[in-house]
């Protein structure tokens, strides 16, 4: 089979890893928020989903990824500001 169609991950290979607080922190969906923006940056918001309970889109961060549009578009950000509007959308 053409290498082209392996999905050489699919065999459980090595997952991101995430440093989150304790879901009843209250820092909590601020955390998950960045995650899944920062997984997005690297393709792997499947990892961030899942460590954080939350999927892409999640009426619930929108007040989080609000925030951090705005601090990547002010720090010029722009692949930043690019995942965050896609989230909000």
């Amino acid at each position: 089979m053409s290498r082209a169609f392996v999905n050489e991950d699919a065999s459980g290979g090595p997952r991101r890893r995430f440093s989150l607080p304790d879901r009843d922190d209250p820092e909590f969906d601020a955390a998950a928020a960045a995650a899944l923006l920062e997984a997005a940056r690297d393709g792997a918001t499947g990892d961030a989903e899942e460590a954080t309970g939350y999927r892409w889109g999640a009426p619930q961060l929108h007040p989080h990824v609000t925030r951090i549009l705005a601090r990547a578009r002010q720090q010029g950000d722009e692949r930043l500001e690019q995942l965050a509007e896609r989230f909000l959308r």
